[in-house]
Formats: C-alpha cells, structure tokens, sequence
C-alpha cells in the first residue's frame, strides 16, 4: 500500500474537499444530524426508565442502552456496504428510517406492557445511532486531510442541538402524548418519529451527488487501485487502524456504561424526571458542543495527543463518580466531563480511521469501527447494571478506570515505538 495520495485523490482534497460541493455536503449532514440528534435525545433516558418499568426491576435498565447500541453494531457493517455500494445517501437515509420504525414499537410496547418488544423496538431506535455515527464519516469523504478532522468535527457537533433538545421534550412529549391518547412516558417518541423521518428525507434529496460515490468515481480512475477489502482483514494487517478502532470503542463503553446508568442512579436519590433531563442534556452538550474545538486541535497538534487528552477527561469524571458518586453536583460535573472525554476520543480516533487505509478501504473499516464501537457500549451497558446493584455507581467508576487504562498505556507505547523509529506516531494519508 502506497503511502502517497494518487493523483485522482490529491485532485478531490485540494479544490473539491473545501469548494461548493463540500459545503453542500457538510450543510446537509448538520441539518441531518440536528434531526437525528433529537430523535435519539429524546428517547436516551426514557429507554432506561421504561425498561425498569416494564421488566419490573431496575436492574434491568441497562438493558435499554444495551439493546440500543446493540441495534447500532448490528447495522453499522450493512449501512457501510450500502453506502460503498450505492452511496451515504441511501445508506443515512436506510437508517433514520429504521429508527422511525422503532419509535412505533416502542410506543406500542408500553401499551402492551411487553418488555421484550420494547428491548426490540430500542434495538431498531438503535439503526439512528449508527446513521448519526457513519454521517460523521461522509464529511470526510471529499475533505483534504489538512481539515478532515474539523469537517467531521462540525457534523458531531450539530448533534448538539438535537440532542441537547430531545431530552427536555419530556415534559412537551408527555402533553402531546396525553393529547394523542399515548401511554405515560411515551409523548417523546412521536417527537422521534418525525425527527427520523424527515432526517431521511434531508438526507435523501440534499446528498445529490453522493460524496462518496463522487469520491470513489475520482479515485477509480486510478487503474493501480486494489480491491476494497473487509473490516478484519484490515485490523490483521493495519496497527494504526487497530489502535483507531481501539480507542473508539473503548472511550465508547466507558461512557455507556456510566450514562446509561445516570437516570437510574438520579431517579433512586430522589431526581424529578425534569432533572434527569437536564442533567443528560448537559452531559450530551458535553459530548458534541466543543468537538468543533477538539476537531481544530487534531489537525494542529495531531491526532494522538488528542486522544490523550479525551483519556485524561474521562479518568477525571471516573475518579469524580468513585469519590462523590452520591453528590447530584458530581454526577452532573462527572457528566459533562465524561462526555467532553468521549469527544475528544471518537473526533481524534475517527479522523485516524480515515487515514489508516485508502479510500477503496475506508466504508469497510468505518463500518467495522462502528461495529465495534457500538458492540463495545452494549456489553457496557449490560454490565453496567449488574455493576450498579453490586457496588454502586461509585464503584462503577472505579472499574471503567481499566478501559482508560488500556487506552493510555497502548497510547503511550505507539509514541515511544515511533519515537524510536524516528517517525509521527501517527499515519500519514495512505490510498489503496
């Protein structure tokens, strides 16, 4: 694999990357993601609510950001080949409408009272997730390296927005709801099905033409260009998108595991469901607000030390859990400082996923990494619970403290073997 751009490519990232077409590309993924952002806020602490509700234990609420995040690793790899094979559009279009399917059932659920059809319908909520994550890749599809980081930035924070918005549509979700003749608790998720169903039809007219069917078109020009090939065969022979892969995930399981389990912690020491919504509304604005500025600083300073600095704001929202736990001003500074932690992670890890391989390669592994990413927040959140009953939510930021660990330490070993070699820690902009 050459570790210099083709001509094709370096034609895509000089003009094209950062003129009309790009802008275009880039506006239309923020009005989408200001849509699927709500249709995923608006339902991300009513999930863990109704799960205890429903199963009759709180011990099952986990199960709520398990199944959803389930449902994202489950569709992450189909919606990448869909978008290699026939574009982001219909790929980001697919999963906001599977979404929107999965605001019927859940509503249906809980006027059946039936448990396992709201794990499914929190699974099918999931397929929005997984679009919101890969529409953070298409903004990389026609950027210059130079600004690829900002340009997926700006996608991540315009979730700011909705998702800041859907958790306090509680209160107005449950006065629709009441209006409509919905069950208690699930006004909110007719605010999802309309935020899904019209990011689908953003998505469906504003990407035309495609960006990475534009960019692939550009690239195929290229008569040395080797077959794409799968998610695994790249992590075999690629450490810079083992690593990649690694720190998303991991930064992604540290935060399921200690958010999914906030509304259940604030709701047992006496939380109004009001402040529930506020203090996961502050801790999502954490989450995408500053990745703009997180964005900036892996173009300038580099990726890895980004990383690093994700790694040290998470390990400090871990020790505030472990030594205040209890204190509703720790939980919501734990918060914020958990999601401010997962930015700078995913915005840094993922601008190194498109750098790993080629542009033939990149659909494959982005799916993989979502994969992965949401397979490693589902099995957070399904022991999250287990955790919680056992040693409570102080000493569920204890045990996270080992994700950051390996992160850290895998971190550092990178730099030092590259320091060594004489080289930058990370890749430099590979085709294939």
């Amino acid at each position: 694999m050459s570790d210099n751009p083709s001509a094709a490519e370096t034609s895509l990232a000089g003009h094209p990357g950062h003129g009309p077409l790009q802008r275009k590309v880039v506006g239309v993924l923020v009005a989408g993601q200001i849509l699927g952002g709500i249709g995923m806020g608006a339902t991300l602490s009513l999930g863990a609510l109704l799960a205890a509700q429903l199963s009759g234990s709180p011990s099952w609420s986990g199960m709520a950001a398990t199944m959803s995040t389930l449902g994202a690793a489950l569709v992450a790899v189909p919606l990448a080949r869909l978008a290699r094979a026939r574009g982001r559009r219909l790929s980001l279009a697919t999963g906001s409408l599977v979404a929107g399917v999965g605001a019927v059932l859940a509503i249906t659920a809980v006027s059946l009272n039936v448990f396992a059809l709201l794990l499914l319908a929190l699974m099918l909520l999931g397929a929005g997730s997984a679009a919101n994550l890969q529409a953070r890749f298409a903004a990389t599809d026609l950027a210059s390296r130079a600004y690829r980081a900002r340009d997926l930035s700006i996608v991540v924070w315009s979730t700011t927005i909705g998702a800041v918005l859907g958790p306090n549509l509680f209160g107005p979700g449950e006065v629709v709801g009441a209006y409509l003749g919905l069950p208690p608790m699930t006004g909110a998720f007719a605010f999802s099905l309309v935020a899904t169903v019209g990011a689908a039809i953003v998505y469906t007219i504003g990407l035309r033409p495609d960006p990475l069917l534009t960019a692939l078109a550009a690239r195929g020009t290229d008569a040395a260009a080797p077959r794409p090939r799968g998610g695994l065969v790249i992590l075999r022979s690629t450490a810079s998108a083992r690593y990649a892969v690694a720190v998303i995930a991991l930064s992604h399981a540290t935060m399921v595991a200690l958010m999914s389990m906030a509304p259940v912690h604030l709701r047992d020491h006496g939380a109004t469901l009001t402040v529930v919504g506020l203090t996961i509304s502050l801790h999502v604005a954490g989450m995408y607000a500053l990745s703009p500025v997180f964005g900036w600083l892996a173009d300038r300073v580099g990726r890895m030390p980004v990383i690093l600095v994700g790694q040290g704001l998470l390990l400090s929202s871990l020790t505030l859990f472990w030594l205040a736990g209890d204190s509703s001003a720790a939980m919501t500074t734990g918060l914020i400082l958990l999601g401010l932690g997962w930015s700078a992670s995913v915005v840094a890890g993922s601008a190194l996923i498109g750098e790993a391989v080629g542009l033939n390669d990149r659909a494959a592994l982005q799916g993989f990494s979502d994969l992965s990413m949401n397979a490693a927040g589902a099995l957070g959140g399904a022991l999250a619970g287990l955790v919680l009953g056992a040693v409570g939510y102080s000493g569920l930021g204890l045990a996270t403290m080992v994700l950051v660990g390996v992160v850290v330490v895998w971190s550092i070993s990178r730099a030092a073997r590259s320091i060594r070699r004489g080289r930058p820690a990370q890749p430099r902009e590979s085709v294939g």
